[in-house]
């Protein structure tokens, strides 16, 4: 996106990490508009402060594109300080918040260039195990969800443990974007709310969960890795072009085309994204974020 011109702005806790990511990116894009706002996904007041940076910057010009990509998977039962599960927190509540509180900034870009848009990061674990979105993982229950156990297979067929987690939270990234599309048609507004996820893609998002646990012997990871993954750069394409491609509609969600892994196609986002599950994360999220208005100015 930088080589293409875009100002990118990236969002991260401090870390080394994030520090030798920007660095990268820079090195790799002399010439492009890259800049870093810390934003801890696991702090609503972080998430307020990292919104009202970006105010500041794009006030005038609003912003064409929200990814929200960031995740944790497979962590430990535990709550962040404002009393959430540190998964759901993480992957779906603070995305929420961020939403609500840039967009504004879309509509204004919508207004000026004919569309924005929000892209929200889910994962195949959003139909794995078989179980519908329940409210009580988006209340404040952070350390009293289901325990730690760390057996990947049995917590994907039993629907317990810190697995469980991660699947209502990557089932709330398809849920919320299928409501916020549905409340964008109904208000007329030329912002595109999508959904997308990468397959089995190689990434560090393994490492970090593994470091908590959350693969047990690793097993079946090392079987996925050997077997079915992609890299994290063709993982990447699903979310690049729900992000800038050029005929994707309001509504529609991209992955591989074989599921975990290949070129990226139109998908389905399966039969747990249901509009009943969509009123309910709406209210439970607006209950932990605040109201989302989509006629609110800046």
């Amino acid at each position: 996106m930088a080589k293409k011109g875009a100002n990118v702005v990236v969002l991260n806790r401090k870390s080394a990490r994030a520090e030798n990511s920007l660095t990268e990116l820079r090195k790799q894009n002399p010439q492009g508009k890259i800049q870093w706002i810390e934003c801890d996904l696991q702090s609503f007041q972080s998430v307020r402060r990292a919104a009202g940076e970006i105010k500041d910057l794009y006030s005038e010009t609003g912003i064409d594109v929200l990814c929200n990509n960031a995740g944790i998977m497979g962590m430990m039962d535990k709550a962040t300080g404002d009393g959430y599960d540190v998964q759901i927190q993480t992957n779906h509540l603070s995305h929420f918040l961020l939403t609500k509180e840039l967009f504004p900034l879309l509509q204004k870009a919508a207004l000026a260039h004919g569309e924005a848009r929000v892209v929200n990061h889910s994962s195949e674990a959003r139909n794995l195990p078989f179980t519908s979105l329940n409210a009580k993982y988006f209340e404040k229950n952070g350390g009293n969800l289901g325990g730690n156990s760390s057996s990947f297979i049995w917590n994907f067929l039993s629907g317990g443990g810190r697995w469980e987690r991660y699947h209502q939270s990557k089932l709330a990234n398809s849920v919320f974007s299928q409501e916020l599309a549905r409340k964008i048609r109904e208000s007329g507004l030329d912002v595109k709310s999508l959904c997308c996820h990468p397959g089995y893609a190689i990434t560090a998002l393994q490492e970090t969960s593994n470091a908590d646990g959350g693969l047990g012997h690793g097993i079946f990871e090392r079987f996925l890795e050997r077997n079915v993954a992609q890299t994290q750069e063709d993982g990447t394409m699903p979310l690049l072009l729900s992000m800038a491609g050029t005929d994707v509609k309001n509504g529609e969600m991209y992955g591989p085309e074989n599921g975990m892994k290949g070129p990226p196609k139109r998908c389905n986002p399966g039969r747990l994204t249901t509009v009943e599950a969509g009123k309910m994360l709406w209210e439970v999220s607006e209950t932990a974020c605040g109201n989302f208005d989509f006629h609110s100015k800046m």
